[in-house]
């Protein structure tokens, strides 16, 4: 099975609809599997003391308008479920509340995501896992307890589900990785574990593809410059095309295991190794040749 590519456009689109079109498009033509985007409920997610302390952004002096800002409406939602489908990419959003993702349910998806910080939200985890659809569950922030609850939770909701290893750093160190934690999630939970991160740079991602994570999700932007909490953590265009393709590559370079000798090893044998091919002892360049 293909490792499943999640472009997280997430918050990056900055409110602004031409941005969220500019993003799609891009990982599309990458060969992203999809596109994800979010969905909160602002005085649901946030306490009004929250909201009404001081931020300064690009639409106001406080941390209401700053998020409403970068909330995308019912009309929002439909251009990107539009566009998508003329551009020839899936795409679902995670919500951060129970009305969050009620109002998803709008749409046809045909993924769900749990984000880390919804691990321990078990009202919105049983609405989730009663859509029966497959659901990318990040385990950020997470213990390990907290982890096996929630995949009780989907299993005995019959729920198809992936878990997704995660540091939710922001951008994520290396040295915080922790790469290993793939296979310990697979054997503990006997389940497909992929990645989703948050660092800088490609390497870590395809390294996780090599691991065997079933699924890579990384935040994609176009200028890691511009204003926004999630900027730094994502993966710019052009860096987003080659992350799609070493993924690709690693796909395939890992073979199924199964030791062969290919046709074109066996073509270059012939030339570097004649001996092992001829099987006869007096070869004069048997290194093994007993001088008569």
């Amino acid at each position: 099975m293909s490792i499943f590519i999640i472009a997280e456009a997430g918050i990056n689109h900055n409110g602004d609809i031409e941005i969220a079109k500019k993003l799609i498009d891009a990982a599309a033509s990458a060969g992203a599997d999809a596109i994800k985007f979010q969905k909160r409920t602002l005085d649901v997610v946030y306490t009004k003391a929250q909201l009404d302390a001081p931020r300064e952004s690009p639409w106001g002096t406080t941390q209401r308008q700053q998020k409403a800002g970068l909330e995308f409406g019912l009309e929002a939602f439909q251009e990107i479920d539009r566009h998508c489908k003329q551009a020839g990419i899936e795409w679902f959003a995670s919500a951060w509340d129970v009305g969050a993702q009620e109002f998803l349910r709008q749409f046809d998806f045909r993924h769900n995501k749990v984000a880390s910080a919804m691990l321990t939200h078990e009202p919105y985890l049983n609405m989730v896992a009663e859509e029966k659809k497959p659901t990318f569950i990040s385990t950020g922030m997470s213990t390990l307890e907290e982890i096996e609850h929630v995949v009780q939770l989907f299993r005995k909701q019959d729920c198809p589900f992936e878990l997704m290893h995660c540091n939710a750093t922001y951008p994520m160190d290396v040295n915080d990785a922790n790469l290993r934690v793939i296979n310990t999630l697979k054997k503990l939970f006997n389940c497909p574990v992929g990645y989703s991160g948050h660092e800088v740079g490609l390497t870590i991602s395809v390294a996780a593809a090599a691991l065997g994570a079933t699924s890579i999700e990384r935040h994609l932007t176009l200028d890691r410059a511009m204003y926004g909490s999630d900027q730094a953590a994502s993966v710019e265009v052009v860096g987003f095309v080659r992350l799609v393709k070493m993924i690709r590559a690693v796909e395939i370079s890992m073979g199924d295991g199964v030791k062969r000798l290919s046709d074109k090893e066996r073509a270059v044998r012939a030339k570097l190794v004649p001996w092992s091919l001829d099987h006869t002892l007096d070869h004069p360049n048997n290194p093994f040749r007993v001088a008569s």
